[in-house]
């Protein structure tokens, strides 16, 4: 996989970097800049609670834009998840599609 590309663990589709990606509509988007200047969004996946979210959609650009890494974890981010596995997380994936759908609108990302 091209490093442009990233999968979450589970989940079948790639998604890619836009070519048209900016600086701009990654902070539009909610990723904040770090101090290395890599871009990174952490976003909870609510499910039903906004409140008690059981997992973390992490994203991270790197400094060029050119590169990708996606990954669903827990709240300490210290593990991955593969929440497709899991029983009774329907509301949690269509949260997710809907999260990855609103990147692609911003032009973060494309399928």
């Amino acid at each position: 996989m091209d490093k442009r590309q990233a999968q979450v663990q589970g989940d079948q589709e790639v998604y890619e970097l836009s070519p048209e990606v900016k600086k701009y509509s990654l902070l539009d988007a909610g990723f904040m800049e770090s101090n290395k200047g890599s871009f990174k969004l952490v976003h909870p996946i609510n499910g039903s609670s906004p409140y008690e979210a059981r997992y973390y959609l992490r994203a991270t650009v790197d400094k060029s834009l050119d590169g990708l890494k996606l990954a669903i974890t827990d709240k300490s981010g210290l593990h991955n998840i593969n929440m497709f596995k899991i029983k009774d997380t329907e509301e949690e994936v269509s949260d997710y599609r809907y999260l990855m759908n609103f990147l692609k609108e911003k032009n973060v990302l494309v399928k």
